[in-house]
Formats: C-alpha cells, structure tokens, sequence
C-alpha cells in the first residue's frame, strides 16, 4: 500500500509547478488512475465486494486491495524520480514530501485517538499500547520496516514509498539516477529467485532489538536529512547516500511482508520510472519493453511459486491466484490510462485524483466510525438496503476527504513551499 505517490498529477513535487513539457490534459490519466485506486482501496476494506453476488469468490481470485497498491506504486514509480529530476534539488524534493505527506497523517491519526471510542479505535491495540515505539516507527514513516504495526492500517504501503525516495534521491546524487531499467530488473529477479528463501524481518526478532532498531533507525534517518535540508552540496550527497543505505538494510533485511513481496514492490516502482524514460527517449524503447516485461512476469510467477501457506498472513491474501491476477491487472490499467493520455478525463476522476491521498488516510478512521455509529440493525441485511452502509461510508469519505484536502493538505504544501523558498533566499545556499 500509497501512496504509493499521492501527489496531484499536475503539480508533481508539491510545488504546484506543471511538468516540464507536459501539459495538463495529458495528466489526467495519472489522476485518473490514482484515484479510481485509492477508492477501490477505501471499497476493499469495506467489504462492499461481499454484497455482490459471488463477492467472496471474487475477493479469493482478485484481491482488490493488491490491485490497487500496485497501480499506485506504478504511478508513484512514473512521477516520483521526474519530480526530483525536474527540480535538481534533493531538498526540495524532501521537503516538498514532507510537507505532502505528514500534515494530513497527523490531523487525522489525533483526530482518530480523540473522538472515536477505544472499542471502535481506527489505530489498533497493538500501537496503542506501546506508544513511544509506535509513534517513532510511524512517525518515520518505516515502520513497516521495523516490524512495527501501522497506526493506520493503509499506511503501510507508505513505507516502501519512503524507501523508494531514499533510493531515488541517492541515485539522483550518484548521477546514477537514469539506471533505472537494470534496478528495476534486477529486484524483480531478486523476487524470482529468493522470494521464497530470505526470511521476514531478521533483525527485530524481540522487543529488546525492536527498540534498538528503532532508535537506531532514528538517528540515522534524522542524521541523513538534517544534512540533506542543508543544501550544501557535499552534505546534501553525504545525507542521500546514508538514507539510500538505511532503506537497503531496513527492506533487504527487516520488512514485515515477504521478501517476494518488497522486492516486487520496489520492481514495480522503477518499472514505472522505466516507462517515464522511454517516454523522454531517455532508454531505448526496446529495452524498456524487456524491462517492464521481466517486472510483469516475475510479479506474476512470484504469487504463484511463494504466496501460500503463511505468506497469506503477510500479503493478505487467499490465493495465489489473488495477489498474481490483480497484480498483472494493475499494469493492464496503467497500460490502458497510457493509451488514452491524450484524451481529457471526466473532472470527477481528476477531482478523485486530486484528493486521492486524502481518501487513502481517511477512509479507515470513516469506516470505523460508521461501524461505530451505525448498529446492525439500522438498514436491512437483504435487498438493495444492504448497501446502505456502504454508501453511507463512500459519501463519508468523499466529502471529508475534499474538506481535508482544502483544509490540511493544501496550506501544508503552501507551507512547504513559503520554507523552500526562505531557505533558497539565503546567500549561503549551495545546490547540486
């Protein structure tokens, strides 16, 4: 699950600057495709697909949630790294993410803890009751990484977003960045071949090296971006490579999910970069088509060979059939959004598009509130009523969605913006 990018198509780097050379209309389809996912996301965790016909069936052999994370991860892996490139500036781009993505995170998280009811709370048990290490392990936005449960269950795809701009923003310092074609390659071999052999999380395996990972992890990371939110070229480098090393050892070595998982994870990312290059002409077509090919079928095969059995516990799935399906679906839809990039797309989808970040973190603490508000009894189990409950929570979701949009998320890119450009005024700034 994601972000996944989040961002609105056109205004990529929360700056609210266009893409260089694309034009509005021809990003519609990231839009699109963005928020037809994070409601899908918002559906699947529902269970609305149970009140259809078949719907167990269905959910069994085409795990909606799976499907959704990964055209996020598409669109992320697209956007993301032209961002950066775009701009030249690692800490703008940090501190554009970082403005993107934390004001909402923590609105809606307090606002869960305050008003919902322990018995219904959107954030589990589990991190309620370990609250120092929940909250820097959430608040680092790793804690998927550090086998630490997610304040809010969605979040967790949020975790390999922040892995791949540690990636992303290393490379880019290394001028390494168009290298994206053998990366990607290469973690989804990684998939193929060892997916089922490395083990889940290997260094937090008690409470005593949990703690010490996370306080580790901290220092690290707060380390890497002081230096990176300096600006000044040679820390800026040293900040980028030192988060781009925290992420290989918290993915290769401690992610929650399987090692098949992740690393398609982070295929799918760069496969989505891979596309954006061929695009630019900036990797020969022919192997861009290799590339995005070998991501697809090893992200296929992986959910054959290795999601059974235990992995269901981890990918939250039923069936082989349900992590693989959907996952070749997610690039079916990417690929169709891509065909028709140049046509201009309802303002509904662009509207969802735009507030798709907003859908992905508030639809848990809605749906938890609906369940909270509405006894069973409230509409009928049988008939058309049945669906009463799920249209109350969609309009929940939608409209407090578009409120925190206009209320959190965009004056926290304003903000991000009136800090960027304060601290590129002053004279002893030195860039890339």
């Amino acid at each position: 699950m994601t972000a996944i990018e989040q961002q609105r198509a056109s205004t990529v780097d929360g700056t609210g600057e266009s893409p260089v050379s694309q034009p509005a209309l021809r990003m519609g389809w990231l839009d699109a495709l963005r928020g037809v996912a994070a409601l899908l996301v918002a559906v699947h965790h529902f269970g609305l697909i149970h009140l259809i016909p078949y719907g167990g069936t269905i959910n069994r052999e085409f795990d909606l949630g799976i499907y959704a994370v990964m055209l996020f991860f598409l669109v992320s892996g697209y956007i993301v790294p032209a961002s950066l490139e775009r701009r030249g500036d690692v800490r703008g781009f940090w501190i554009g993410r970082i403005f993107r993505i934390y004001p909402l995170l923590i609105v809606v998280i307090t606002a869960a803890l305050l008003i919902l009811p322990k018995a219904q709370s959107a954030v589990p048990d589990v991190v309620r009751n370990a609250p120092v290490q929940s909250a820097v392990a959430n608040g680092l936005l790793l804690h998927e990484m550090l086998n630490v449960p997610s304040a809010l269950g969605a979040m967790w795809t949020l975790c390999y977003e922040m892995v791949f701009y540690f990636f992303v923003g290393a490379l880019f310092v290394q001028n390494r960045h168009r290298l994206s074609a053998p990366i990607a390659a290469a973690f989804a071999a990684l998939a193929l071949l060892l997916g089922g052999v490395v083990p889940s999380a290997m260094i937090t395996t008690d409470e005593g090296s949990t703690l010490n990972m996370i306080a580790a992890t901290a220092v690290v990371m707060v380390a890497g971006l002081v230096c990176v939110l300096t600006g000044r070229a040679a820390l800026v480098r040293i900040g980028s490579l030192v988060l781009g090393g925290l992420g290989a050892v918290l993915l290769f070595l401690n992610a929650r999910s399987t090692f098949f998982e992740s690393m398609t994870i982070l295929a799918t990312m760069f496969a989505g970069t891979v596309i954006h290059r061929v695009e630019r002409g900036q990797t020969a077509r022919r192997w861009g088509l290799v590339c995005c090919g070998s991501v697809l079928v090893c992200g296929v095969l992986v959910g054959f060979l290795y999601d059974h059995g235990d992995a269901f516990y981890r990918t939250w799935t039923t069936s082989w059939v349900g992590f693989s399906l959907p996952y070749a679906a997610a690039w079916a839809t990417f690929g169709l959004g891509m065909l028709l990039r140049d046509r201009r797309f309802p303002r509904v989808l662009t509207w969802l598009g735009a507030i798709s970040y907003s859908v992905y973190v508030v639809h848990i603490p809605v749906l938890h509130a609906v369940r909270w508000l509405l006894p069973d009894d409230a509409f009928p189990h049988h008939g058309p009523g049945k669906f009463g409950p799920s249209l109350v929570f969609l309009a929940a979701v939608l409209l407090l969605s578009h409120l925190t949009y206009r209320l959190v998320e965009l004056p926290g890119q304003n903000l991000g913006r009136r800090l960027l450009k304060s601290l590129n005024a002053r004279p002893a700034r030195s860039g890339i």
